[in-house]
C-alpha cells in the first residue's frame, strides 16, 4: 500500500478562517455510526503527525464523549516522531502523513518481531499555496522542483527564482519568490521531497516552519511567499495552486473530484500506525479508537477538518482488516 494516491482504482491558522475544500463532500451513506461498546476506560496516547493534530484532536473529542472514562493526550511534532513512541511504547497511536521509512520498519520489527500495522484513515491534498492576490495559478511538478530544490531532478533546465519566470505580473515581475517549508521531522517534508523534488534536496534558503499552520501563515503575511502544507490549513488569505505532474499534462486542482480522480499529482493517505501482533486480539482502547475513526463519526470529523473522506471501497477494506484482527 503506497501513499501517493492513484483513487482512481479504489475510487489553524489564526490570521483568517479555514477553508474546507471538502465542504462539498458528503461520507458516504453507507459507512455505519460508531456504535458504542462496554468497558472501553484507560489512557491512550498519540504521538506523531503535525498535520493530522487537528484530526486527532476532534477524533479524541468524539471518543471522551462517548467515554468519558478514557483519557487521550495528543502530540503532533511531525511523522518522523510516530515511529519511535511505538517502539519505545511511549505511544499507542501514531499518526503519520507519509508512510513509514523502511529503515523504521525495520527498527519496529526488530524490537517486536512483526511489522507495524498501517490504517488508511483520511485522504489528502498536499497543496502549493501563494498568496491570495498572487497573479500566478498553476505550476508543473518540475517548475515546483526547481523553485524549493537545489538538485532539479524532476527535469528543469533552470533555477526559479523569480516570479516573472512562473508568470508573474506587475509588482511581483521584478520579486524573488520567497520559500516556505516544513521541518526535516515532518512527513509532509518527506512526501514533498519523493514526489515533487524526485527525491532532491531542498534549497538552503526554505524557510523550514515548525508547522502545517505556519507555513500558511507565512504566505499570507509575505506577498512574494510560496509554500506547501496540507489542504486541511487552506484559508481565505491563501490559494492552493493547479498542478500538472508533467509539462504537456493536464492541470488538476487541489479540490475532490480531482483528487478522487486520481488526477491531482500531490494526493496522499493520512495514516495511523498501530502496534498489531498477529493472531492477537488489538489493544481494546486501540481498537475502539480506529473504530470511531473508520466510522461515519471519525469521517464526519474528516470533512469538518477540511480533509477528504474515505470512499465506501476505501472504507470497507480498512474496516475489514480492522475487523478481522
Amino acid at each position: 500500500m503506497r501513499s501517493r494516491l492513484f483513487l482512481g482504482l479504489a475510487l489553524a491558522c489564526a490570521l483568517a478562517p479555514r477553508v474546507s475544500v471538502a465542504q462539498s463532500v458528503q461520507v458516504d451513506a453507507s459507512i455505519p455510526p460508531y456504535q458504542v461498546v462496554s468497558g472501553v476506560a484507560g489512557n491512550l496516547s498519540s504521538i506523531g503527525s503535525d498535520t493530522l493534530n487537528n484530526l486527532m484532536t476532534l477524533w479524541a473529542e468524539t471518543f471522551r464523549a462517548k467515554y468519558p472514562n478514557v483519557r487521550i493526550q495528543i502530540e503532533g511534532k511531525g511523522s518522523s516522531t510516530a515511529p519511535a513512541a511505538l517502539i519505545d511504547g511511549t505511544a499507542q497511536v501514531g499518526p503519520m502523513s507519509r508512510e513509514m521509512k523502511s529503515s523504521e520498519i525495520d527498527a519496529f520489527e526488530k524490537k517486536f518481531g512483526y511489522p507495524p500495522t498501517a490504517y488508511r484513515v483520511a485522504v489528502d491534498a498536499l497543496a502549493v499555496y501563494v498568496n491570495k492576490d498572487n497573479p500566478v495559478s498553476q505550476l508543473t511538478l518540475p517548475q515546483v522542483d526547481a523553485i524549493f530544490s537545489k538538485t532539479r531532478r524532476c527535469g528543469a533546465p533552470a533555477a526559479i527564482d523569480t516570479w516573472s519566470q512562473i508568470g508573474g505580473s506587475g509588482m511581483y515581475a521584478t520579486r524573488r519568490l520567497s520559500l516556505y517549508g516544513r521541518n526535516s521531522a515532518s512527513g509532509t517534508y518527506g512526501y514533498f521531497k519523493e514526489h515533487a523534488l524526485c527525491g532532491g534536496d531542498f534549497r538552503d534558503e526554505v524557510k523550514e516552519q515548525p508547522g502545517s499552520a505556519s507555513v500558511v501563515q507565512g504566505v499570507t503575511e509575505d506577498s512574494f511567499g510560496i509554500g506547501y502544507s496540507g489542504i486541511g490549513y487552506k484559508t481565505s488569505s491563501v490559494k492552493a495552486l493547479d498542478l500538472a505532474a508533467k509539462d504537456g499534462m493536464p492541470f488538476a486542482k487541489a479540490e475532490p473530484a480531482d483528487v478522487y480522480a486520481g488526477k491531482y499529482p500531490l494526493a496522499r493517505f493520512l495514516l495511523i500506525y498501530v502496534n498489531q501482533a498477529p493472531n492477537r486480539p488489538l489493544d481494546p482502547l486501540v481498537r475502539e479508537f480506529l473504530r470511531l475513526v473508520l466510522s461515519k463519526d471519525g469521517q464526519e470529523a474528516v470533512v469538518k477538518d477540511g480533509y477528504l473522506p474515505l470512499t465506501k471501497a476505501l472504507f470497507a477494506e480498512e474496516h475489514a482488516r480492522l475487523e478481522k484482527q
